[in-house]
Parts: C-alpha cells; sequence; structure tokens
C-alpha cells in the first residue's frame, strides 16, 4: 500500500517511522470511544496472520456550509495481502469503517485511492472531487 501511494522503493524500507506508527495506533486505538479504529481481517489459515486491514480517524476541520460540524472522516491503510485479493475482504472492513463513522455522525468520508483500489471505492460511493490535493514538504 506504502509503495503504491507514495514515491517510495518496493519493497518498502524499515525505519523509525515504523516505531512512530506504532506508537501512535497503539495510544490512539486506546482511546475509549477515541478518533481512531482499525479493523482487520485474519488469514483464515493462518490465525495471527494479517489478511486484510483498514484505520480510519476522524479529523477536526472548521465548518463549512456542506458540513457545519468540521467533522470529517478519512480513510488511510487499506491494505490487503495479495494472496488474499478479490475475497472481499477490504470490502467488508470498508463497510464496516463507513458504519462507525456514520455511528458518529460523520457525513464526509476522504481517502486517497491507489489506482487498483479505486474501483472499489468508487462502488462504495466515493467519488473524485473538485478540491485537488497540494503538498509542501518542509525540511526539518
Amino acid at each position: 500500500m506504502l509503495a503504491a501511494m507514495q514515491d517510495v522503493p518496493k519493497p518498502v524500507p524499515g525505519g523509525p517511522w515504523q516505531q512512530q506508527s506504532e506508537f501512535l495506533l497503539r495510544e490512539r486505538l486506546a482511546e475509549p470511544d477515541g478518533p481512531m479504529t482499525a479493523l482487520v481481517v485474519d488469514d483464515p489459515h493462518q490465525p495471527g496472520r494479517l489478511a486484510a486491514c483498514v484505520v480510519g480517524t476522524i479529523e477536526q476541520r472548521l465548518g463549512g456550509p456542506a458540513n457545519p460540524s468540521g467533522a470529517i472522516g478519512y480513510v488511510f491503510s487499506v491494505a490487503t495481502d495479495p494472496a488474499h485479493r478479490r475475497r472481499g475482504y477490504s470490502r467488508a472492513c470498508m463497510r464496516h469503517l463507513l458504519d462507525w463513522f456514520a455511528s458518529r455522525g460523520i457525513t464526509t468520508v476522504d481517502l486517497r485511492a491507489s489506482a487498483e483500489g479505486e474501483p472499489l471505492y468508487r462502488s462504495l460511493g466515493f467519488v473524485h472531487t473538485n478540491d485537488p490535493a497540494m503538498r509542501l514538504q518542509l525540511r526539518p
């Protein structure tokens, strides 16, 4: 997933980002009724081995006419092990995540899609927006 979405080589090199990500996930997922959730499907033949997963978070932004509360859902880290693709695992994770957002009053959900993932997201109702993303990478 990272190699498909970012300009990084395959396989994705390890590094300090992994420890920081693990820390953040553990911290945020431990919050009762917190703004982040993760949904996973275990490999049916190897319990404890990941077949698919999705992580979502609720971000608080300033409100506007289309979203007065300013709360927005964001989907990231959708990944399926290549051996488990085309079995509906990511679709099931995404449906549960969308239900989780809806149960918290979230009416707008954003994501960035790889070319491989786009058909799934379209089938769930996601559309391209007129709001193009831009990014500036600041140097530490």
